[in-house]
């Protein structure tokens, strides 16, 4: 119960102060057509309860099965199945996120159809469970993250000499979208997971830093992209 109430509170805190200064807008300075402005009051009711639902659903769903999956997992001593089902999750969660279906659909349309949404989301979903897989390897062997984060970018910054200046901001705000409501708890929760089990309690921290390594694999795979493309 006490979980239900904290989840709407912090919907509330969060879709409140918007609708409320565009409400002040409305009559103050932009004055839309009364049914548009009404339109966005239920669409701001529907996004709010749809939050409710959505964030329940991954409180009490999605944080204790990664965490399990990770325990799990680490608990065959198989390096190859860890690592292979990191890949698997992180490339099925990615292509679950609302936030990357959101994008793929702005920039299909942007483009014209050039870059179709569904290349985009699978590029996108393979560049995160590459580096997702990486990142369980980088628990398990114990390497410091700073190495593998220097190594991303630089490879990133690379590629970006060589891709159409259209794909550079693409590929940023693809690995912008990968922290989404949906992949950040389930691959957070299978790091601290692994972690756990691997080198005990006191180590589960090693679980954090998935996201940050998870947001590199996009922006490579999407600069990959521009570089076919281009």
């Amino acid at each position: 119960m006490d979980n239900i109430r904290e989840t709407i509170k912090e919907v509330i805190m969060s879709i409140v102060p918007i609708t409320i200064i565009i409400t002040i807008l409305q009559f103050t300075l932009i004055w839309l057509p009364m049914e548009t402005f009404l339109q966005f009051l239920i669409g701001a009711f529907m996004v709010g309860l749809g939050l409710i639902l959505f964030l329940l659903g991954v409180n009490v769903g999605l944080q204790p099965v990664g965490e399990l999956i990770g325990s799990a997992l680490s608990k065959t001593k198989k390096v190859w199945m860890i690592v292979l089902f990191g890949f698997i999750l992180g490339v099925v969660v990615t292509i679950a996120e609302p936030d990357v279906r959101v994008l793929g659909t702005q920039v299909d349309s942007v483009s014209g159809g050039s870059i179709p949404q569904s290349i985009l989301i699978l590029s996108v979903a393979l560049g995160v469970g590459i580096f997702v897989a990486l990142a369980m390897l980088r628990i398990i062997l114990n390497i410091n993250i700073v190495y593998l984060l220097i190594v991303g970018y630089t490879i990133a910054f690379i590629l970006a000499l060589f891709t159409p200046a259209t794909f550079v901001p693409i590929s940023f705000d693809s690995g912008g979208v990968t922290t989404g409501p949906l992949t950040v708890p389930f691959i957070l929760a299978l790091g601290v997971g692994v972690a756990t089990v691997i080198r005990g309690k006191s180590s589960s921290s090693d679980g954090f830093g998935l996201v940050a390594l998870a947001s590199i694999g996009p922006i490579i795979s999407v600069l990959l992209l521009g570089v076919i493309y281009g």
